[in-house]
């Protein structure tokens, strides 16, 4: 599965956009660690280009949140939102 669109992946830049933001830290910094355009970590965060595991962990480290803090942290929302949508289906069911 390669969609931006995926749940999974779209709810993984909404928690990465959100943990840059609590930092206190803004796109265009943010850019300017990474060696790019502030218009790339835009495209990253609306969805635009795709990001891959190596550049999530370089974010994570310039964001000052520990990659397996990030990935367990995503784990465990993804894994609320399944068990609700799985409740949710056994409610339609019956």
């Amino acid at each position: 599965m390669k969609s931006i669109h995926d749940k999974a992946y779209l709810r993984m830049l909404e928690l990465l956009r959100a943990k840059r933001i609590e930092k206190g830290i803004t796109q265009e910094q943010l850019a300017s660690a990474l060696g790019v355009r502030q218009g790339i970590v835009s495209k990253i965060e609306t969805h635009e280009r795709r990001l891959d595991i190596i550049e999530l962990r370089t974010i994570c480290g310039i964001i000052g949140v520990p990659f397996t803090d990030f990935i367990r942290e995503l784990d465990e929302c993804l894994t609320i939102e399944q068990n609700l949508e799985n409740e949710k289906s056994k409610n339609l069911e019956q």
